[in-house]
């Protein structure tokens, strides 16, 4: 029938390496390649484990749709070439994967701290952190935080996570941060 068909189009082989590689179970990696294909024009369904689905496609899902870090989680997972933030099916089963219940949080903070990292250098400085703290808190005038509680609150952070006291957050100091706060993995997660 027409509800199992899109199942069949991924090679069994290929469905036991995604299961190895990924923390999602076979019923997740089939309903995830259900939902990548249904971003794809119809015509190029068929092949939907070698197309690409453009970023504008992936953030509307509506498990992005809201989040306010999805053009971040598009540019950290995917691995287009071109630098267009396109994800192909295996893009999107990482992402997935990371966001997953089953995913440890050492691999979820790992994840969290590349979407925070705005400029990609490696560490998290006061731009970083501010970007941070104007998605939380929305763009919206009047959810805004002020010049002096954004630098109070970026003061805080550095206080609380900046070990080496160099001004900037690094990826073990994150963790280390995300390792006493119990509610972050439960909050990183995207279920389809």
């Amino acid at each position: 029938g027409a509800m199992g068909g899109s199942a069949s189009l991924i090679p069994r082989d290929l469905l036991g390496e995604y299961q190895e590689l990924t923390f999602l179970s076979k019923q997740e990696i089939l309903l995830a390649y259900k939902r990548f294909s249904e971003l794809l024009p119809k015509e190029e369904r068929e092949s939907a484990c070698s197309a690409r689905v453009p970023k504008s496609q992936i953030v509307t899902l509506p498990e992005l749709r809201a989040n306010p870090f999805q053009h971040r989680i598009c540019h950290v997972f995917s691995t287009s070439e071109t630098g267009d933030d396109s994800m192909s099916f295996e893009d999107f089963l990482d992402m997935l994967s990371v966001f997953s219940d089953s995913a440890t949080s050492d691999i979820k903070s790992h994840y969290a701290f590349r979407i925070f990292d705005f400029d990609d250098d490696g560490t998290l400085d006061r731009k970083d952190l501010e970007q941070l703290v104007n998605c939380l808190t929305g763009q919206g005038e009047e959810s805004r935080l002020s010049s002096a509680e954004m630098e109070q609150l970026i003061q805080n952070i550095l206080e609380e996570s900046d070990i080496d006291r160099d001004g900037t957050i690094n990826l073990s100091e994150f963790q280390h941060v995300v390792s006493r706060s119990p509610d972050f993995a439960s909050s990183f997660k995207i279920v389809l």
